[in-house]
């Protein structure tokens, strides 16, 4: 197809987009209904997800053709690494997007509506207005959150493409980085220098003295999920 039409490149990504949004979606009530018991309707949830999951391969191979690959016993070791770094510089970009632009912009618009449509509303409808300030205030928390997981997430893809084209291996360096801690469920980092404030952690707080019933503020899980963070780094071989 023609990807110099942008209509249809904008709307390629837009159906890419949201068939991958509802894929996660199903599964997230797949998972509901398992817990709660409907095995039936979780299993019919998961199915369409998968083929949600189709629908959203064959709009991203419009998208990329050049990921497109027919018979991989025919490609030279050349080809099957280009492709494979071309995937790598995909994430990269999109994690570099989403920590250096995206999560700092919906932080941005998550305080500002906090400040002022919120506010508004507080005055109108207490009790309303309440929740809203502190949907909001999680909201910017969170996305401050993520943004310093997707810089790890395009860090460490950039070593891997390094490391694919001969450089090494992707490792870790051997020493934790300035008291830091990251969750092994969402890679959460806790900086001792931010602490966790909408938890109760000041700032200054290292992680060994945070009460052991503290939650990772992104998943959930427990303190005890953490390990001490150790920057990526390409290792000779």
């Amino acid at each position: 197809m023609d990807l110099s039409n942008p209509a249809t490149l904008a709307n390629l990504e837009a159906a890419f987009g949201g068939e991958s949004m509802a894929n996660r979606k199903y599964l997230f009530f797949a998972d509901l209904a398992k817990q709660l018991g409907n095995v039936a309707l979780a299993r019919l949830f998961r199915d369409t997800a998968h083929q949600e999951t189709e629908h959203a391969f064959a709009h991203f191979r419009l998208l990329h053709p050049e990921l497109v690959v027919a018979d991989p016993a025919s490609l030279s070791s050349e080809h099957k690494q280009a492709i494979l770094s071309r995937c790598l510089e995909l994430a990269i970009e999109g994690e570099t997007y989403e920590f250096t632009t995206m999560y700092p912009e919906f932080a941005a618009q998550a305080r500002q509506e906090r400040d002022g449509a919120a506010e508004a509303e507080f005055n109108a409808q207490v009790a309303e207005s309440q929740d809203h300030a502190a949907i909001f205030r999680k909201a910017a928390s969170t996305f401050g959150l993520l943004g310093p997981i997707e810089q790890h997430h395009a860090e460490r893809y950039g070593i891997a493409l390094l490391a694919l084209q001969g450089g090494g291996e992707l490792g870790d360096s051997s020493e934790p980085t300035g008291g830091k801690w990251i969750c092994r469920i969402c890679s959460m980092i806790y900086d001792p220098a931010q602490g966790d404030p909408d938890s109760g952690i000041a700032p200054g707080t290292a992680f060994e003295a945070i009460p052991a019933d503290w939650i990772c503020p992104i998943c959930g899980t427990s303190k005890a999920n953490f390990i001490p963070y150790r920057e990526p780094k390409l290792v000779s071989v």
